[in-house]
């Protein structure tokens, strides 16, 4: 029998109506976590695999609800990061294998979702009404890896916060600010000073050629399939990037790492 005198932690799983419920119950709180196949709606979200998870604790540790692990992951390592920062962790093989998609999944972690604001004295990537949760998460990594930390999306888009991205990112999402803005006017509403370079097949401007003189400035792309539409023309000063005639366009990933190279390679030199 339990005592009031000890704090207490009781972990229930169980199958309801074919969805997996954990219940979790703390002395004084009485708070019940439903875990289930990620949905939009939720508040909170799922971080899949050990780089992510390692990511997430060292960007945003005070996002974290538990992490979890598999029975046969080897968690010393993270363990130590954990109990450094007072996170919570378990093992539990059933939850990771209802919760996650992959075969090789050993280790995951329940993160609250947060807001974060664009830096407004540092360059953005925008993009317009992405539509590929794994396009997205690539792209973000990609800003990663040349330090550029704010991307505004241009609604609709995809939920950033869905597994699928924040995996495709391998982690890199909790270190990029990322907000949504219901268009490009208000997005520049906010942003006044900074210089638009949309990337768009129908410019006369090729990349290759063209040398940036601007301190603030937005990287812009349009959708995977429709790219941007002619307005675009009119914003700020058009790019293209060129390639053969042998293929009608760039994946919208490599077009967006292309783009993050030529206006940011002169920082790695």
């Amino acid at each position: 029998m339990l005592k009031d005198s000890h704090k207490f932690d009781v972990f229930l799983n169980f199958k309801l109506e074919k969805q997996l419920i954990t219940l979790i119950i703390n002395k004084g709180e009485g708070r019940m976590t439903k875990y289930r196949s990620y949905k939009k709606d939720m508040t909170f979200s799922y971080c899949f695999g050990a780089y992510g998870v390692f990511e997430l604790v060292k960007y945003q540790s005070k996002q974290v609800k538990e992490v979890i692990f598999h029975h046969t992951f080897d968690k010393d390592k993270l363990v130590n990061e954990l109990e450094t920062k007072n996170i919570s962790y378990r093992v539990n093989d059933n939850l990771i294998t209802k919760l996650s998609s992959k075969e090789n999944c050993y280790v995951l972690a329940v993160f609250n979702k947060y807001e974060s604001k664009l830096n407004e004295n540092k360059p953005h990537l925008v993009l317009v009404n992405p539509s590929n949760m794994g396009n997205l998460g690539t792209i973000i990594r990609t800003m990663h890896g040349f330090k550029v930390k704010d991307l505004a999306i241009i609604k609709p888009g995809v939920d950033y916060f869905d597994p699928k991205v924040v995996r495709a990112s391998m982690g890199s999402i909790f270190a990029i600010n990322i907000e949504y803005f219901d268009s490009i006017d208000s997005y520049l509403k906010r942003f006044k000073n900074h210089f638009l370079y949309p990337f768009m097949l129908q410019s006369s401007k090729p990349l290759q050629y063209f040398k940036n003189d601007k301190k603030l400035f937005s990287l812009v792309f349009g959708n995977e399939s429709s790219g941007l539409d002619e307005s675009y023309l009119n914003l700020g000063q058009s790019l293209i990037i060129k390639h053969s005639d042998e293929i009608d366009s760039l994946n919208l990933t490599n077009a967006v790492s292309i783009a993050l190279y030529e206006f940011f390679k002169d920082k790695f030199e």
